[in-house]
């Protein structure tokens, strides 16, 4: 099995579950698969020659911090870290989604419910690169 298969078939899969229904659509995970992509291409869990972990590459004081604290997807976070085993702490979420692709997908996706705006369809990728630039602020 690929990466993007693993994602697509293991990964949305057990991700979506645990979080609310609203939160699974198509423009979602085509929006978690462009930025994974982006991010690691699905290969590197830790950034090269950063602090970014996962394959969305979430950075401790970055969007693990914001996801938990953020009023919108802060009950939805604890609940996924509930259900994970892990502490709802900035530092162990951190480190735990290295190597829990499900978590670290539950990240990225809350990170996105953040952003403003409904998420692009399929034939508007500048708005979907503006909602990436918005939530990761890469660079």
């Amino acid at each position: 099995m690929s990466a993007l298969e693993n994602i697509r078939d293991v990964i949305f899969p057990q991700t979506f579950a645990l979080l609310p229904d609203a939160m699974d659509s198509v423009p979602a995970r085509a929006m978690l698969l462009a930025i994974g992509l982006q991010e690691s291409r699905f290969e590197y869990r830790v950034q090269i020659g950063g602090p970014a972990h996962g394959f969305w590459q979430f950075e401790e004081g970055g969007g693990v911090l914001g996801v938990l604290n953020h009023s919108d997807t802060a009950a939805p976070i604890r609940k996924v870290c509930s259900l994970r085993g892990v502490h709802a702490m900035t530092r162990t979420c951190y480190n735990a989604i290295v190597n829990d692709d499900v978590l670290a997908c539950a990240f990225a996706r809350l990170l996105l419910y953040t952003v403003n705006g409904a998420l692009p369809r399929q034939d508007e990728r500048q708005k979907g690169w503006e909602q990436y630039i918005d939530g990761w602020r890469p660079g």
